[in-house]
């Protein structure tokens, strides 16, 4: 691939992380929603700040159980590795309420310095309707999903391109940050990324088997309870719920647990490594107690696949119905995209 005029010679724009088509059909398990950037030499992380003392602001108790981890349904992808369905048991442990958001990252940025790859690549994905550029900051469409578009000067301070900000998006989630970034942020604060494990069962907001946190139907009286896409994916959406992209970290209804939007608005981050075959290898006759996929040896540190969960605003069921409780996904570690964010965790 030739790399656009302006743009980091290091960093391929955009390699496709999974097919333009209809993944239910096909049995595909890459990420149909965010791309994958990659870089022929992966760099070192760039945090190198002394680690925060432990916080826990802003975070609930979750208490320890033991619960299905899983597709009950069989909506899932074979190829995420969805199932089997298998029990877990997690310790008490503590999670946000909310996902990071914009102004939190800045206080992060201005105490630490920190650059995200994003910035220091010059260039992240952002989604076609919502581009705010001038054409020549447009550097390319992603090989099989042309709703994705390389822009030039993308990045946490200007989601939708160089042209746009986020003096209104304060409260909305941070995203253009890559896992690598997410781990940086998570070290300032004094807290860590959940575990996979962790991330569901707080989603879940305490109904065991559910689709949703909320229950099994994704609507209640016609009234949305997440942000996903609605209309004709990719190319008109009818704003139902009210967003065509992110909305504020604490719009709808909290879940039993009082988590904001843990499915739809932006994939999440979690701490483990990505296995389809994580759930397969570890289900037995006993529960799994505090799961962590085990971290490959022979992978640089920015290429290894991470967890990522919850789906996005760009999720709809005609594409990608990966706003389920269940749903799994993963990116690259140092990839990054206008849907992707993260909540943090914390032992209790």
């Amino acid at each position: 691939m030739t790399t656009p005029k302006g743009a980091d010679p290091r960093r391929p724009l955009l390699p496709l992380a999974g097919g333009g088509h209809d993944h239910r059909s096909t049995g595909a398990g890459e990420s149909c929603c965010a791309p994958t950037a990659g870089r022929p030499e992966v760099e070192p992380s760039a945090a190198t700040f002394p680690a925060g003392e432990r916080s826990t602001r802003g975070q609930v108790r979750i208490p320890g159980a033991t619960f299905w981890m899983g597709d009950s349904h069989g909506d899932g992808y074979a190829a995420d590795g969805e199932g089997p369905v298998h029990q877990v048991r997690v310790s008490p442990y503590l999670i946000d309420t909310k996902a990071v958001t914009n102004a939190q990252f800045a206080t992060f940025v201005k105490a630490t310095g920190h650059v995200t790859e994003a910035e220091r690549d010059g260039v992240s994905a952002v989604f076609h309707l919502a581009v705010r550029a001038a054409p020549a900051d447009v550097l390319q469409r992603a090989a099989g999903v042309p709703w994705w578009l390389a822009v030039r000067g993308a990045d946490w301070r200007h989601p939708a391109g160089p042209l746009s900000d986020i003096t209104d998006l304060q409260n909305h989630p941070v995203v253009h940050v890559s896992w690598r970034d997410a781990q940086a942020y998570c070290r300032w604060a004094g807290k860590r990324l959940p575990t996979e494990a962790e991330w569901e069962h707080a989603a879940r907001g305490g109904l065991d088997r559910a689709r949703y946190p909320w229950g099994d139907e994704l609507t209640h009286h016609g009234r949305w309870r997440c942000n996903i896409w609605q209309g004709d994916f990719p190319r008109h959406n009818t704003l139902e719920d009210g967003h065509l992209t992110t909305a504020p970290a604490t719009a709808f209804h909290p879940n039993g647990y009082g988590l904001h939007n843990t499915v739809g608005n932006v994939w999440e981050w979690c701490q483990d490594a990505f296995r389809p075959t994580e759930y397969a290898d570890r289900a037995g006759a006993e529960p799994v107690p505090d799961p962590v996929a085990a971290e490959p040896g022979d992978t640089p540190d920015g290429l290894v696949s991470r967890v990522m969960r919850g789906g996005s605003y760009l999720c709809h069921d005609s594409y990608c119905n990966r706003y389920r409780v269940a749903a799994r996904s993963s990116n690259t570690a140092e990839s990054s995209s206008g849907n992707i964010g993260f909540r943090c965790a914390n032992d209790a």
